[in-house]
């Protein structure tokens, strides 16, 4: 088995890994850069003909975000929930919408491409329906990490993986987002501990509480929508977030129906509504919908999952007196010239922002409870900008360049 990584050796987000025995190719992740494009062919890595299969670890763009480039037909092993949630997302987001026919990804059930035996396993991650994936050909075993956790809601993925991993791995590949971010022993808060923060935030407040997270990172949904409960509070969702919640296809998750949630959809969603011709979407959520009149009614009682789209609404229903706002992504982007509109849009109001937020990141210790687990024979850096730092934290660490091939 032969490896290159096209992209990700030094750098987060992009990550493409290709692999290669008896003639056949498979690529893990066609992701597209932190910085990029979804047009710019130029990124793609030189893989577009004769790939046997896609496995696509988790439905983060920076995973997933260039396989529309690739030739149609190609088949795109994903999992089932994920391939959903990319589906609801694009009319909303304007990512183009891949192709994504191809097999579902099921925990530790292995999938035969060829000579290849993939084994997907779920793990803890700020995106749903996330798996590290176990890669067997010619007598070798390679692991690549995906991107992972072990202090969020599925902490105990994490911890049962600990507990049995696969054993005689030849190759890890694995990600160290946060050995830039963190010290060795940092540590990350977990949902809980955010449960409790925003509780107390939201009890703290006598208007509109908005809170300023991904509807994507499902684990902070459940944890917005337990503190609301806790707080006697309803959540308010949008549309998008509706369908991202929807697509989970989980019972255990908040739905637009659920006691305590409401829909609101925004004037410029209510455009996208119309653009999009989503009239049977918006029927199937609609069941608990306010109006401007009734968010106006509900403020002093609410939360309200922010969208920058949400700006000129909340304006003119009047409903920023008293107001508080949580910010619950990572910070790096507020650095972006898309921030700087809502940023403004806070200062004008008057309205300061507090931050409650953790990592969809292993922290440095738990990417070491990790590398032990599996006791790798090599341990080659993978989706971080400190690759330096792995051999300080871990062992037989093998450095690789991006588009270099080596066998495993």
């Amino acid at each position: 088995m032969r490896v290159c990584i096209h992209r990700g050796t030094k750098q987060i987000g992009g990550s493409c890994i290709e692999l290669a025995h008896e003639g056949v190719r498979i690529l893990l992740d066609v992701g597209l850069p932190l910085d990029g494009e979804f047009g710019d062919t130029s990124l793609l890595p030189p893989v577009t003909q004769g790939i046997a299969a896609v496995i696509v670890s988790h439905p983060h763009v920076d995973h997933y975000g260039l396989l529309h480039h690739l030739p149609p037909g190609t088949p795109v092993c994903i999992g089932a929930a994920a391939r959903r949630i990319i589906q609801a997302a694009a009319p909303f987001t304007g990512q183009p919408l891949p192709p994504l026919d191809g097999f579902d990804l099921q925990h530790r059930t292995p999938l035969q491409i060829g000579p290849f035996r993939v084994t997907p396993y779920l793990v803890d991650h700020s995106a749903y329906d996330a798996y590290g994936l176990l890669v067997e050909a010619g007598d070798k075993r390679l692991f690549y990490s995906g991107d992972f956790r072990g202090h969020g809601r599925k902490g105990r993925l994490f911890e049962g993986f600990l507990q049995h991993p696969p054993s005689n791995i030849d190759v890890l590949l694995m990600e160290g987002t946060t050995l830039s971010r963190l010290e060795e022993d940092d540590a990350f808060p977990s949902e809980a501990a955010l449960e409790k923060q925003l509780l107390e935030q939201i009890r703290a407040t006598s208007g509109l509480v908005m809170v300023y997270a991904s509807a994507q990172n499902i684990d902070r949904v459940v944890t917005l929508y337990r503190a609301c409960k806790q707080a006697g509070r309803t959540l308010v969702i949008d549309l998008y977030t509706a369908a991202i919640l929807e697509a989970t296809g989980n019972d255990s998750i908040p739905q637009s129906f659920w006691p305590g949630v409401v829909l609101f959809t925004p004037e410029r969603q209510r455009r996208q509504i119309v653009r999009l011709q989503a009239f049977d979407l918006l029927k199937r959520h609609a069941r608990q919908r306010v109006y401007r009149e009734g968010l106006q009614q509900l403020a002093a009682n609410a939360v309200l999952l922010f969208r920058p789209l949400h700006m000129e609404d909340l304006v003119a229903a009047d409903v920023l007196d008293g107001a508080r706002f949580i910010y619950s992504q990572w910070s790096g982007y507020l650095a972006d010239e898309a921030s700087q509109k809502w940023l403004h849009w806070l200062q004008e109001a008057g309205i300061e922002m507090h931050q409650i937020h953790t990592s969809g990141h292993a922290s440095p210790s738990d990417l070491q409870r990790f590398a032990r687990a599996l006791n790798p024979a090599r341990l080659v850096p993978i989706h971080s900008f400190s690759p330096e730092k792995y051999p300080q934290q871990f062992d037989n660490v093998e450095f690789r360049q991006d588009g270099e091939w080596w066998d495993v």
